[in-house]
């Protein structure tokens, strides 16, 4: 009899095999098994690149000399050298009267052409230019991923600035610290953002920062700003809607995201002209996206997933749902019904507490093509439910990270679909697993293989060589190698499970977050001596955040609680809940004083 780890759960049908993108791609190069065209793409992968690169339309204003030049060595890989371009010109290659964007205004639906996409964009970024801004200017948005900011996104980029993504549900000194790091000249945000019923104060909070300029899109409720270097809108906004997009190098960089690691403060991490064509790649090759696909992923642009989005659905031609309130319940529900996605993302914790309430099950998703599921372990049994919910569509697993430019590992619509395991290396992109020996093994930490496009080649504020590199062992054939810090299974039948981290960070609510994080928050509570964060697995399987304390004295518990949380809400983020307070006489410590976190969980 199979194992449960063996179980099909759903077989593509042969319409799906013989339309997916990835068949297509593996036709035009002569390749009919998938295990050797992953091959393929990785042991010659500059003519993979080339070829897909062509196949996404992707523009250049100067055609590059090579695929990728290796003369600093493969740690820093340049990729399209020579060439020029702007890889916003590459969103809008399609037909300019097709949908870009589907939003909601009050509970209607609203949509926004390609044509209308581009035309904001170019005002926006005539719009900065007339106000001084110039080429490599660090430009934040904090603000929802609604229309506006996806017309930002993209003028940005296309008058030759940096993106400064930073995720709006971050306390004011959080936000702060990353508008340090990355040296932001300005921010765009909105007055006030909606969110569960509630009406948060967004300007308010971004106010507290000192930035020196923040522009605020429109609100018929807030028609002033408070600052007076501060500019609404209708002052910032100039009617001209052509624009000829800023001609970069392929290696500049378009966007900072910032990423915890196992260090106190976020790692900033760049994107070029270059990462979106890994993320594109990757949509078209595993979530299957083609022109007329609708994607809904709620997101943030904070969020790696926020800009993929982006790239994955107007390379692709596609079409983005945008959704910016919780998606935890009903309307949500309604708006991916009405809007007719038909490729939904989310993050495991997201389908849990669909499940529990079944808030979802009296919505039609029948044009739902595929979901996708990134941000933290799934489990079985509730994306088998979220298969369900859609008549029993495959769930393609996606796991990656935002120096990554997108996954190392997913899943293809062509191969079996089993709930919470992952069918495949992602194209282009190559591993291994490394047991505490660091010796090949089924089962161990994630090294991946350089090079590949998508994947980082500096920070802004860390020794990129240290954190990635140092210490690596060479790939089987002498390649090399970078940390990525992901535990995996590979299991008998080829397929792959996430075992989780293995380093001091966790993911809570699909959001990535350090333990140095969240105990510096907590430092200044009088009556702790020193605290520890884990993540624990809960009984509903997803991440609980457990704070061990050495205290003063026995304090009363639910008082300590209190004053733990009021300081993660400030200082990190209100949806980092605290399950459970234990707390024990010392913290295991090794003989340097370093603390080991492994074992409390």
């Amino acid at each position: 009899m199979a194992t449960r780890e063996h179980l099909v759960i759903i077989k593509p049908s042969l319409h799906t095999i013989q339309t997916a993108n990835i068949t297509h791609f593996m036709s035009h190069v002569g390749i009919d098994n998938l295990s050797d065209f992953h091959r393929f793409t990785v042991d010659h992968y500059q003519d993979f690149w080339r070829t897909i690169i062509t196949t996404l339309n992707i523009q250049f204003k100067k055609q590059p000399q090579q695929i990728c030049d290796l003369t600093n060595g493969p740690e820093a890989p340049s990729w399209l050298p020579h060439a020029k371009m702007n890889i916003v010109d590459s969103c809008f290659t399609g037909n300019p009267g097709e949908i870009a964007l589907i939003y909601q205004i009050d509970n209607v639906i609203q949509e926004m052409t390609y044509a209308a996409l581009e035309s904001l964009s170019n005002q926006i970024a005539n719009s900065l230019i007339a106000r001084g801004f110039k080429n490599q200017d660090a430009i934040a948005i904090i603000m929802p991923m609604n229309h506006y900011a996806v017309a930002l996104y993209l003028g940005i980029i296309k008058m030759g600035g940096i993106v400064v993504s930073i995720a709006d549900s971050f306390s004011s000194d959080e936000i702060a610290t990353r508008l340090h790091i990355a040296n932001a000249k300005a921010v765009f945000t909105q007055h006030v953002t909606a969110w569960a019923g509630r009406k948060l104060q967004l300007y308010d909070k971004i106010s507290q920062t000192n930035i020196p300029c923040i522009i605020l899109t429109p609100d018929p409720n807030h028609t002033s700003p408070k600052r007076p270097q501060d500019i609404t809108w209708d002052h910032f906004l100039l009617s001209d809607q052509k624009f000829e997009s800023y001609s970069a190098d392929p290696m500049q960089m378009i966007n900072i995201l910032f990423s915890s690691g196992t260090t106190a403060l976020p790692k900033a991490i760049p994107w070029t002209h270059v990462t979106p064509i890994k993320a594109a790649s990757d949509a078209y090759f595993h979530q299957n996206i083609q022109s007329h696909d609708i994607l809904a992923w709620p997101t943030n642009l904070g969020w790696m997933m926020g800009p993929w989005l982006v790239f994955a659905a107007l390379i692709n031609k596609a079409t983005i749902a945008l959704y910016t309130d919780t998606p935890m319940e009903k309307p949500f529900g309604e708006f991916v019904q009405n809007a007719h996605v038909t490729m939904l993302g989310i993050v495991p914790t997201l389908v849990a507490r669909w499940r529990r309430s079944k808030c979802m099950e009296s919505f039609d998703w029948q044009q739902i093509k595929v979901f996708s599921s990134t941000g933290e372990c799934s489990h079985e049994d509730d994306m088998s439910y979220l298969m369900s919910l859609a008549g029993g569509k495959p769930i393609i697993e996606y796991c990656g990270g935002t120096e990554i430019g997108g996954a190392y590992l997913s899943s293809t619509v062509i191969q079996d679909n089993y709930p919470s395991l992952f069918s495949t290396p992602t194209m282009g992109t190559n591993f291994v697993l490394l047991d505490d020996k660091k010796q090949i093994a089924n089962e161990g930490e994630v090294a991946i293989i350089t090079p590949a496009i998508g994947l980082s080649t500096v920070l802004l504020n860390n020794n990129h060589h240290d954190i990635y590199f140092k210490d690596m062992p060479k790939g089987p054939h002498g390649e090399t190698m970078r940390r990525h810090g992901d535990a995996l299974k590979k299991l008998k039948n080829g397929y792959y499970r996430m075992l989780g981290r293995t380093d001091d960070t966790m993911n809570l609510g699909g959001i990535k977050v350090s333990a140095v994080e969240i105990e510096r928050a907590l430092s200044d509570i009088p009556e702790l001596i020193e605290t520890a964060a884990i993540g624990r697995t809960g009984n509903h399987r997803f991440t609980e955040l457990v704070i061990y304390a050495v205290t003063t004295n026995q304090c009363n518990k639910s008082t300590i609680m209190q004053q733990m949380q009021n300081q993660i809400n400030r200082k990190l983020n209100p949806l980092f809940k605290i399950h459970e307070i234990i707390y024990i006489d010392a913290l295991p410590k090794t003989a340097s004083n370093k603390m080991v976190r492994r074992l409390l969980s």
